[in-house]
């Protein structure tokens, strides 16, 4: 059976405070239809992508909430298309399957077309052929706005690895569908991903760009900035110093802080994948507007160093920038790093100090290509020991 695929929206959370509580009902809770519960999730998720961290404070009591009085409602509640829309809109952003399985079995049987049903549950159960068979001939626009963003969401997951040019379009559905709310800001993270892997530069460039305009003050922006960092490696264009700069136009509108933290997670990103080039650069922006001394300097020395241990002609400047960080400064991952890169740069010294004299005094002493080869091929497998340290380190 495939492993679960990942909510589309966060855990869901309580409602704002400021939000009219309905008069309590006999048993102390409130008589709230399901209708009237999830578009208060839905208040609450649209604060969450404008930044109301507070949000997050009662979340688990509205969550099991919901659950619970889901999961107790007399069947003729779901003969209500609203609240039956209203469940499956709630399910696709990261539900109970098993209380929808329930209320599936239920007699009369909701007043919902059983595609969004079952599809729904497929989804929650990670039966991805299963969800695509049921919810694929299903048209988001057709569903009222709210359902049919999270419709589309979940459609955008299960194409992404069969058509990612139809996983694009539907995300682009989603945010039309739903402007301003959390459903938009979750498409536009999963179009950063979609965009890098199918090597789109200008989709990626909008994505970001449109993020960090409209949601950068997400209380899932953190998410944002690994994903972004981490797909930006895997773009051709960084490892280019004449189009680096579309990495600065893509940040600009950060606050410096911000900005700063973006550019070590990309130079650290990029160091894992093998883009030495815009390791350095990266590194190198950090490096000019931090002061010395601080422990993100050193992170910034950390990764520029990285990027030159394995070169035959760059390991003494790397020796040169690992000496100086201060390793006490670092997390478990980046000193995973440091011994990796320290070793690799000793190693390529190594090879470099044994190498034959060269014809003549006047020739600057290099490895041949046949020599140089296994030992950068040796460097990278040390550096990529770090790899697995980093993906798992603190984000």
């Amino acid at each position: 059976m495939p492993a679960p695929l990942p909510p589309i929206l966060p855990p869901v959370v309580s409602p704002p405070a400021q939000a009219e509580a309905p008069a309590p009902a006999a048993d102390g809770q409130s008589p709230l239809w399901p209708q009237e519960l999830v578009r208060s999730l839905r208040r609450v998720q649209d604060r969450l992508a404008a930044g109301a961290n507070d949000a997050f404070a009662a979340q688990r009591a509205l969550s099991e909430r919901i659950e619970r009085e889901f999961a107790a409602a007399d069947p003729s509640v779901w003969r209500d298309p609203r609240n039956a829309r209203a469940a499956v809109t709630y399910f696709l952003s990261g539900g109970n399957p098993s209380v929808l399985r329930r209320l599936m079995g239920q007699q009369p049987p909701p007043s919902i077309d059983s595609r969004l049903l079952r599809g729904t549950l497929a989804y929650l159960e990670g039966r991805e052929e299963e969800a695509l068979r049921q919810l694929s001939d299903i048209n988001p626009r057709s569903l009222p706005a709210s359902l049919g963003g999270q419709v589309a969401l979940a459609q955008a997951a299960l194409w992404v690895r069969k058509d990612p040019k139809r996983s694009t379009m539907l995300l682009d559905v989603a945010r039309l569908l739903a402007p301003g709310t959390l459903v938009e800001e979750a498409a536009l993270r999963r179009a950063i991903v979609v965009a890098s892997q199918s090597g789109d530069t200008e989709a990626f460039e909008h994505a970001s760009k449109q993020y960090l305009f409209r949601f950068r003050n997400s209380v899932y922006a953190d998410n944002f900035r690994q994903r972004f960092a981490s797909a930006l490696s895997r773009m051709n264009f960084v490892n280019d110093p004449q189009q680096f700069h579309r990495l600065d136009d893509m940040l600009k509108m950060m606050e410096p802080n911000s900005r700063r933290d973006m550019e070590l997670l990309v130079a650290r990103s990029a160091v894992v994948q093998g883009k030495t080039a815009a390791a350095g650069m990266a590194a190198q922006r950090v490096l000019a507007g931090t002061p010395d001394g601080s422990a993100e300097a050193d992170r910034a020395r950390l990764y520029r160093g990285a990027s030159l241990a394995p070169s035959a002609d760059t390991y003494g400047a790397a020796l040169k920038d690992l000496k100086t960080v201060d390793r006490d400064r670092l997390g478990p991952a980046d000193v995973a790093l440091l011994d990796a890169a320290s070793a690799t740069a000793s190693m390529v010294q190594r090879a470099a100090e044994s190498a034959p004299p060269p014809p003549a005094p006047a020739q600057p002493v290099v490895l041949s290509k046949e020599e140089e080869l296994p030992v950068l091929e040796r460097a990278r497998a040390a550096l990529a020991t770090a790899d697995s340290v980093l993906k798992g380190g603190p984000r």
